[in-house]
């Protein structure tokens, strides 16, 4: 019968984690699996340019390499931490791979610079007729996250999209915390100036 997660103690992840360790419990992990799918393909979408096939690939791998390699899990982090640090690390290691769809999804247009790029994405929140509020906005997201470099984006995916702090995003992106608030500082004050025409609607809280 499948473990009820309502029944599980305060924190499920653990409790269910040492079903798989001492069982093998594959329906335990399978719990494991839905309680942070969401989080991480949300995550792994946004690092690869809004590709949703290729992210979801990158999610099943993220918790494949997991699932074999429990046993490096200690519990200094949290196991979302930890999962994410293991998502991030693929898409990483893509992108190092020089994956020509991965690429071509994350580079910045050539040819359009910074304030070109965040006109277009003022008008186009002006004038989305044809899209409701929600779904232009997540484009134009898209679009602005585009514009920052390699680390801002991750640093800010994960804090926002990944829901760690500050400590746990610096530790899955291997940095050192002041590099990470350097990174997120930067990289929101680009969001901020790309994406003005939608506020006050707080485009990061909206988008997450």
């Amino acid at each position: 019968m499948e473990p009820d997660i309502a029944a599980l103690p305060e924190d499920p992840d653990l409790a269910l984690l040492q079903r798989v360790r001492q069982h093998d419990d594959r329906q335990a992990f399978g719990l494991l699996v839905k309680r942070h799918q969401g989080v991480v393909r949300a995550l792994l979408r946004r690092l690869a340019g809004g590709d949703a096939a290729w992210a979801d690939e990158l999610a099943q791998e993220a918790f494949l390499r997991a699932y074999q390699n429990l046993g490096g899990f200690r519990g200094e982090a949290r196991f979302r931490t930890w999962l994410i640090r293991i998502a991030t690390n693929l898409f990483l290691e893509q992108r190092r791979r020089g994956d020509a769809q991965l690429q071509a999804q994350t580079q910045v247009l050539s040819g359009e610079t910074e304030q070109q790029m965040a006109a277009g994405l003022m008008a186009r929140a002006d004038h989305a007729l044809s899209l409701s509020d929600t779904v232009a906005l997540s484009l134009d997201m898209q679009r602005a996250l585009d514009m920052l470099s390699d680390a801002e984006r991750q640093a800010i995916v994960l804090s926002y999209w990944g829901d760690l702090s500050h400590a746990e995003a610096a530790l899955a992106l291997g940095c050192p915390l002041g590099t990470l608030k350097t990174h997120l500082l930067r990289g929101r004050a680009k969001l901020e100036t790309a994406l003005a025409a939608w506020a006050p609607r707080q485009p990061l809280e909206q988008c997450k």
